[in-house]
């Protein structure tokens, strides 16, 4: 047994088909699905660094959620564009397990950003005087920075457990791409206690800031409904976007996390939800539902189409000139 762990050096990915015309219309809906996330998350980037009056805690906040999105979405998407297009199926070891850390890396980075964008709201609503002087810039970036080193503290123990498992007969992981519940599966020891171990680090933990943001928000709510009169309508939807985007990142995940690792055919379901779908939908929601985030990509796009147009003209005065 002391060679097993490296008798396996790369896996096979059977991906969402094994069909060459299915692979291929699956390539260009995805590439879509990809391009729109990018399109998407980028213009929220822009949107915020360009326009002084989003230079606020929120929209900070929503600008590196957007950055998160980004990265969680190209860890899987590219590796799955790659294998559709060139109708190849395989990953090394190594590559598998960078994958893996990466993932819950970006995916842990995403819930607790969005725990810190919860904390923003309840200042909001709660302290509203003293709001700007509570979230002031430190504290914005030590949120963001303290979100990345979480992800990095929950992927590092995964993988710590991960790589001391022997893997030394099939390699064939049904999915398409390299994640823990199919992985470990194939490792040839009893991975009771590893499967326990991921479990609590990544299921319940999930669950458990599922339920607590759920009451931070029903709370948020209430006190909204009850006491806030002016900006209501505004607080209620920027309330009612971040609880769909939380819902869209833990459900999915507690479905495929919050249980000893058994592979169902809803798996690829909700893996495709969160690490491809959920991204682009991110800035789908917060953009639709969000009427300054609206009016002010609105106002940048018009600026920009303008300038284009006043390119040529400038260009023939200067020749004359």
């Amino acid at each position: 047994m002391e060679n097993n762990s490296t008798a396996v050096t790369e896996f096979i990915l059977l991906g969402l088909s094994q069909n060459p015309r299915v692979q291929s219309v699956l390539f260009f809906l995805f590439l879509t699905v990809y391009s729109t996330t990018w399109i998407g998350n980028l213009t929220i980037i822009i949107s915020v660094i360009r326009t002084p009056n989003l230079h606020t805690p929120m929209y900070f906040l929503l600008a590196n959620l957007a950055v998160i999105d980004i990265s969680e979405s190209s860890v899987t998407s590219l590796k799955m564009l790659w294998d559709l297009f060139f109708h190849t199926n395989t990953i090394s070891y190594n590559w598998c397990i960078a994958q893996i850390f990466f993932i819950h890396l970006t995916g842990g980075a995403v819930v607790f950003l969005l725990v810190a964008m919860a904390v923003d709201r309840y200042i909001a609503i709660y302290k509203p005087l003293r709001y700007l002087v509570i979230m002031n810039r430190e504290v914005c970036i030590g949120l963001v920075a303290g979100s990345w080193l979480g992800g990095f503290a929950h992927s590092i123990v995964q993988i710590g457990i991960l790589i001391q498992l022997p893997f030394c007969q099939s390699n064939i992981l049904d999915n398409f791409f390299c994640d823990i519940p199919q992985l470990i599966k194939l490792a040839c020891a009893d991975t009771y206690i590893p499967e326990l171990l991921m479990v609590c680090n990544s299921g319940l933990l999930l669950t458990l800031i599922f339920f607590i943001l759920l009451v931070s928000y029903t709370v948020i709510l209430v006190k909204i409904r009850a006491h806030v009169t002016e900006g209501k309508n505004k607080a209620l939807s920027t309330c009612a976007a971040q609880i769909m985007v939380m819902s869209l990142n833990f459900v999915p995940g507690m479905f495929v996390y919050d249980r000893p690792f058994k592979v169902f055919p809803g798996d690829k379901v909700a893996s495709v939800l969160y690490s491809l779908l959920t991204p682009m939908l991110n800035s789908m929601i917060f953009t639709l539902r969000n009427t300054e985030m609206k009016n002010t990509i609105r106002k940048l796009t018009r600026n920009f189409l303008l300038s284009e147009r006043t390119k040529p003209s400038l260009c023939v005065h200067e020749r004359e000139t």
